[in-house]
Parts: C-alpha cells; sequence; structure tokens
C-alpha cells in the first residue's frame, strides 16, 4: 500500500518565543504545520463548532504538529499562525469587500505574504517571563502587566458574557480585559486588589495610556491592507476582515 505523506512548513513566531516559559516548545519560537486537506475543510463546516465560534481554533490546532499547548499561544503568535494556515491552504492572494472612506462598497486584494510582522523587542524582555513594567503616567502609580494568551481570550470573553446577563446594559469590555493584563499595582499582586483599582481608582487618561502601550509592544502581524486610490485609508489602512470566507473563500460567509 503507498505511503502517503502530508508536507510541512516551518513558521516563525512574531514573539520569537521569549516570553514563554523555557520549557515550552513555544519558547523555540518557530512551529511546524501541516498544510491543509480536505479533512481540514471539513472543520469548517461542523455546525458544532459553527455554533460554538470554535471552528478556526479547532482548524489551527489540527494543523500545528509541534506539541504545544494552543491556549498558551498569544494573541499575535496565533495571528501569524492563522495568516500561514491560510496561505499553505489557498495561496497568499485573499479577495475581501469594505467600505472605503467615501462610504462606498469596494472589493480588495491582500498579498498576505506581504503583511507585515510586528516583533518584539527584546529589550523589553527577561526570557521566558510574559510581564512588562508601565507607570501610569497621570496618577504616578506603577504597575506590571501581561500578554494575553488564547486562555486569557476565553475567560475575558466568558466573564464579559457572565456580566451581561446580570446587568444587559452593562459595558465592560475595557475593564475586564484590563484586569486579566494587569499583573500589580505598586507591587501589590492580590488578585482583590488589582481589581478594585481598576474598578474605582483607575483613570480614564492611564487606561487608555496602557492600552496604547500594549498595543505599541505587543508582537503581532499587521493584519492591515492599504488601498492606493483611497488618500485616507492609503495611509491609515483597513483591518483585513477574518470570517470563514479567510480560510475557505468558497463559504459565501
Amino acid at each position: 500500500m503507498a505511503e502517503f505523506k502530508i508536507p510541512t512548513e516551518t513558521i516563525t513566531l512574531p514573539s520569537k518565543g521569549l516570553l514563554y516559559p523555557k520549557e515550552s516548545p513555544l519558547a523555540k519560537g518557530e512551529i511546524e504545520m501541516k498544510y491543509m486537506t480536505a479533512a481540514h475543510e471539513d472543520i469548517l463546516t461542523n455546525a458544532n463548532y459553527l455554533k460554538s465560534g470554535i471552528a478556526i481554533d479547532k482548524l489551527l490546532q489540527s494543523l500545528i504538529v509541534t506539541p504545544i499547548d494552543y491556549n498558551e499561544l498569544l494573541v499575535g503568535d496565533k495571528n501569524a499562525i492563522l495568516v500561514a494556515a491560510r496561505i499553505l491552504g489557498y495561496g497568499k492572494d485573499y479577495d475581501f469587500n469594505y467600505v472605503d472612506s467615501n462610504g462606498n462598497q469596494k472589493q480588495g486584494k491582500a498579498d498576505l505574504t506581504a503583511l507585515k510582522e510586528k516583533p518584539l523587542d527584546p529589550s523589553l524582555v527577561k526570557e521566558g517571563i510574559n510581564e512588562f513594567n508601565f507607570a501610569l503616567p497621570n496618577s504616578g502609580n506603577s504597575i506590571t502587566f501581561k500578554l494575553l494568551n488564547g486562555l486569557d481570550e476565553t475567560k475575558i470573553e466568558a466573564e464579559i458574557k457572565g456580566l451581561q446577563k446580570i446587568n444587559p446594559t452593562a459595558t465592560t469590555d475595557i475593564t475586564t480585559r484590563l484586569k486579566y493584563m494587569i499583573t500589580s499595582v505598586n507591587n501589590d499582586r492580590d488578585q482583590k486588589a488589582i481589581r478594585d483599582f481598576i474598578d474605582n481608582y483607575m483613570l480614564a487618561t492611564d487606561s487608555r495610556a496602557l492600552r496604547q502601550y500594549y498595543n505599541k509592544i505587543s508582537p503581532d502581524i499587521e493584519l492591515k491592507y492599504y488601498p492606493e486610490n483611497d488618500k485616507v485609508y492609503a495611509e491609515e489602512g483597513i483591518n483585513i476582515p477574518i470570517s470563514l470566507n479567510f480560510f475557505w473563500p468558497d463559504a459565501g460567509v
């Protein structure tokens, strides 16, 4: 009987593995990934996965060969894997619709191999430790914070949904994310104290400054498209939409 093998590629992570524990396979800064097969496409049509919103995560988990804890992946590294999976599955060109700066419907075509990587500044890192220092500019409080991973994102989403059930009119997205990001306030690592600080004492200007710094230093891949014929978006760029169409161009979703 003929022996068939699925080709694989090595994918470099934007974090270069610097923020993972040294014993983690992710600390090498790269993973091995399979090319997509017809069987992998079945994952994208699984009704239970679609209903739960986990189809893309299930797909990526099935493609990764390196024995990692998928939930340990930093969000930026996961984005890089997502783009690599799309390129290996359907090629580098991605067609999508968007609204231009004048409010008109347009069609864009992004070359996914040309997306810019936003690497991590090694000077900010103590290797193997996902934690950064930041002085809140207006209150003067000193905090430490971490970059969020997949497990954090799942917990944040669940907490926000739970709070919405209690108070459907409440909006807690920003404060909930901060509660998972911030790891200490003025050297106090007590979770109750951190949550109390965020809920009652954190200034809006400090919150905004922290979130801007977080986005600035986070390793990632820039999911932006720059239409040359649009004066506004040619410089600012627009976010490339990620849906099932990203992985399955014929899905019609």
